[in-house]
């Protein structure tokens, strides 16, 4: 039995959104999602695999900085484009485990922000 495009759009996440944010927040978010403990994850309902798929996003933007001159990083941002079901993953992972985590209180503001601009304050 075959599926069809719909589901294998569902599937997939659905729309995908795109996020706006500078490198060193992409950085801070993707660094405390790999310091996540089993507990954490299962406190927020995820899986391993649902961190790598997030994770595997975070990897495509840091791929597209390495054509960026290392002088200029720190000032670039880059775009994130992730499914919607991982951006509302992303929002409750920012509500409740990146304050513990985050360097700098600016980079969960940033994220919140730029999250519900992806999605519309829809919740």
């Amino acid at each position: 039995m075959k599926r069809g495009p719909l589901r294998r759009w569902r599937e997939r996440g659905g729309r995908v959104v795109r996020l706006l944010l500078p490198f060193e927040d992409i950085m801070d978010v993707a660094l405390a999602l790999l310091a996540l403990t089993p507990d954490e994850l299962a406190a927020l309902g995820w899986s391993f695999a649902a961190r790598k798929r997030l994770l595997e996003h975070f990897l495509v933007a840091g791929k597209e900085a390495d054509a960026i001159d290392p002088s200029a990083l720190d000032r670039t941002i880059l775009t994130l484009r992730l499914p919607v079901r991982d951006v509302r993953r992303l929002q409750d992972f920012a509500r409740r485990e990146l304050p513990k985590m985050a360097s700098r209180a600016a980079v969960i503001d940033r994220l919140e922000a730029a999250l519900d601009a992806a999605i519309g304050g829809e919740r």
